[in-house]
């Protein structure tokens, strides 16, 4: 049997998979707030004595790069390595691989069930497949066909620059470059970057704000979940949050198709993450698209590429995926 994880910087995700199940079937299944333990060994401790199953391999999706066995969750103070999870768990592998990564693996093997539709496009057999997974931070993975089969590649993409395409989005990086000296996409296309563009509108272009969402900002551990639910808000949306959220779905949808000419993304865009499956009404509207689209000579190009959204943990399914089919073939 196989522990597989998703470890975020705001939750994670474990479950006990076994090969005659498969990766949509877990035993067993705990989602947790991360920040409430001091480590992965002591979480995968905690599941493993709460769901007594002879498990012997693990592989965990972690949010951050991987290299050599060894790894950094990029927004939470957790350091990883393979072969001391192993020893701690006693397990007899473990196998650590970025969460995009993860993401990208489980497309081949998303049920119909598992996505939602924005633009049916025209896909190209066996064409090239980008992924962008906007939760705590920005993720981006893609796909390429080898000859038999599709190969997942991960990337630090969420930490390239950000390119402002509008008025408004070049006064939010004029604001932000006073903050930081380099200011990536997932410094505004994100959870952590939600508030950043909040506070913008609120500061500088002076969208008003009401006291009530203010307070429930103020105290919130996460401020951009507080701004999403208000401006989804079917009794009447604030409309700071409102303009956040609009202004996050342009900077999402931009950022996308740029990863799509970058890898000239035929096969489709998937859109995955907490964050869109919980805006994916918004996503569903015209803007997204016509964001999407906005791309002059190559506008008609990107009209034909599929875009979907992921409305399942993609990545613990992927981490399973990857887990079983590697120690099944042996090669762990």
């Amino acid at each position: 049997m196989l522990l597989a994880g998703d470890v975020g910087g705001t939750k994670t995700d474990l479950a006990i998979f076994s090969n005659e199940a498969g990766p949509h079937a877990p035993l067993a299944r705990a989602e947790v707030r991360s920040a409430d333990y001091p480590s992965l060994q002591a979480l995968a401790r905690e599941f493993l004595t709460k769901a007594p199953m002879p498990v012997d391999r693990a592989c965990f999706a972690v949010a951050g790069p991987v290299i050599d066995g060894r790894a950094k969750t990029t927004n939470l103070p957790w350091v990883m390595d393979e072969v001391s999870l192993a020893k701690e768990l006693n397990l007899r592998s473990v196998h650590l691989m970025n969460d995009l990564e993860a993401m990208a693996e489980a497309i081949p093997i998303l049920r119909d069930s598992d996505v939602r539709t924005l633009n049916a496009g025209r896909p190209e057999p066996k064409g090239a497949i980008g992924v962008i997974a906007p939760g705590t931070g920005l993720g981006e993975s893609f796909l390429t066909w080898d000859g038999s089969r599709y190969v997942a590649h991960s990337s630090e993409g969420g930490h390239a620059d950000f390119a402002p395409t509008e008025e408004r989005q070049i006064g939010l990086l004029r604001r932000m470059l006073k903050r930081f000296d380099h200011l990536s996409v997932e410094h505004v296309c994100s959870g952590i970057g939600i508030p950043n563009i909040y506070e913008y509108l609120r500061d500088v272009e002076q969208v008003p704000e009401t006291p009530e969402i203010a307070q429930l900002i103020a105290s919130a551990r996460d401020p951009s979940v507080v701004i999403i639910t208000s401006a989804l808000d079917p009794r009447g949306a604030s409309k700071l949050c409102a303009a956040t959220l609009d202004m996050f779905v342009s900077i999402l949808a931009s950022e996308a198709a740029n990863l799509a000419l970058k890898i000239f993304a035929t096969g489709g865009v998937y859109l995955a993450g907490g964050i869109p499956m919980r805006i994916l009404r918004v996503l569903q509207a015209p803007r997204f698209i016509e964001f999407f689209k906005r791309k002059g000579r190559l506008s008609e190009l990107m009209g034909r590429i599929p875009i979907h959204v992921i409305v399942v943990r993609a990545a613990l399914i992927g981490a399973a995926a990857y887990g079983l089919g590697r120690f099944k073939d042996g090669s762990a």
